[in-house]
């Protein structure tokens, strides 16, 4: 990748405040911290649940202001909001709150998705470099998990005792970081004509969906990514201090065992260049959609064996580092430049409402235990896996 482009910037600069934005100190104790302010299995989902409708509202207006005047203003609103969304935990302690901040959450969130990966990929295409961005999307992505290697020992060693007041200290932290997100986002830089748009916002919105009709295979990849995904990070990560803790170990060694598999997805995550020159990025996408659909089999079978649970969460960090770069590079090709984060946006609409039926359908099951739990979401996992994937080239799209 060359140095002293935008790019090379943005990259840069996306890095550091993707670093910050991702810490939360609470993340190794979090299902721990709902079950002490009061909430369940069930409830629990219902917070995702929450988070996901609110990614659902935010995501075509949030895309549509990135597209207008550029992401670095979504990004900036998502940044404030994050905060807000954060502060309120300090004095949740009723279902309500819980729910209420996630939305928030959620919100924050959407002012990022579709927006990053629109300017990632013009910054990249300003010095003809697009081919280039699922290694771009691996370096940000690695961000997560750089810091999040100490926050994950830390929280894990505040929180020892699970008392309310340590539960705040992480949470006022968590704060801190988000702050500091939000200043390093004032020096993105917008790609030349990105947020250019200037056409009526239904035709905004309108020219998205025509993308999409297009070059329908978008969609089915899309649905592949996200129907593994929502089993294998979203549910599994909400409850896997929770599956440590029950499995014997103590909760200062949570965050020790958290943190490396953080190291295991930087350095994952670092390699996705050298993965895809030796493999064929569809290859990948199918080899890790199977791994993950047995590593949550496995987490039903035989979770309470460590040893059996720490190796599915190797897996499944895997699965989970290796497949949205991937799944990036293979569906920004086909996409239009000047409504590139109003598309992705759609789409993750696509997610938000799959986040929302599998979080209500899975519900149900949670209370009767986690083997039900787990095995229903390698179900879903396994039906994402038969959504097909084939690769198609911009010259093919435009026949």
């Amino acid at each position: 990748m060359k140095k002293g482009t935008l790019a090379a910037h943005n990259i840069r600069v996306l890095f550091w405040a993707d670093l910050f934005g991702s810490v939360k100190f609470i993340q190794p104790v979090l299902a721990l911290f709902y079950f002490s302010r009061g909430l369940d299995e069930a409830l629990i989902l219902w917070v995702m649940f929450c988070w996901s409708f609110g990614v659902l509202v935010g995501e075509v207006p949030t895309s549509m202001l990135a597209d207008r005047y550029g992401a670095k203003r979504a990004f900036l609103l998502g940044s404030v909001f994050s905060i807000i969304s954060h502060a309120m935990l300090l004095g949740a302690d009723e279902p309500w709150l819980f729910f209420m901040s996630n939305f928030l959450s959620g919100f924050a969130a959407s002012c990022f998705s579709g927006a990053d990966e629109a300017l990632i990929y013009e910054s990249l295409k300003a010095s003809n470099e697009e081919h280039l961005m699922d290694r771009a999307m691996g370096i940000i992505q690695s961000a997560q998990f750089v810091v999040t290697v100490a926050a994950l020992v830390i929280g894990a060693l505040v929180a020892k005792d699970l008392t309310n007041g340590q539960f705040n200290l992480l949470i006022v932290l968590g704060i801190v970081f988000q702050c500091v997100r939000l200043a390093l986002v004032f020096l993105v830089k917008n790609p030349p004509g990105h947020g250019a748009y200037r056409g009526q916002p239904l035709s905004q919105v309108k020219e998205g969906i025509l993308a999409i009709r297009q070059a329908p295979q978008v969609l089915w990849m899309f649905l592949n990514v996200t129907l593994v995904f929502i089993p294998t990070t979203a549910i599994f990560e909400n409850f896997s201090d929770k599956l440590l803790y029950d499995a014997g170990l103590p909760v200062s060694f949570i965050g020790v065992v958290l943190g490396s598999l953080a190291v295991f997805s930087f350095v994952v995550s670092r390699s996705i260049g050298w993965l895809t020159t030796r493999f064929s990025r569809i290859g990948l996408m199918h080899a890790t959609g199977a791994l993950g659909v047995l590593a949550l089999v496995i987490v039903a079978l035989d979770g309470d064996a460590l040893f059996s649970l720490f190796g599915a969460m190797v897996a499944l960090r895997f699965v989970r580092t290796v497949r949205y770069p991937v799944y990036s590079q293979l569906s920004n090709a086909l996409i239009p430049s000047h409504v590139r984060a109003t598309t992705i946006s759609l789409l993750s609409i696509v997610d938000s409402l799959c986040d929302m039926l599998i979080f209500s359908s899975v519900g149900a099951l949670a209370t009767m235990g986690f083997s039900y739990l787990f095995l229903a979401s390698a179900a879903v996992a396994l039906i994402g896996c038969l959504m097909p994937i084939r690769f198609v080239s911009p010259q093919e799209k435009r026949q």
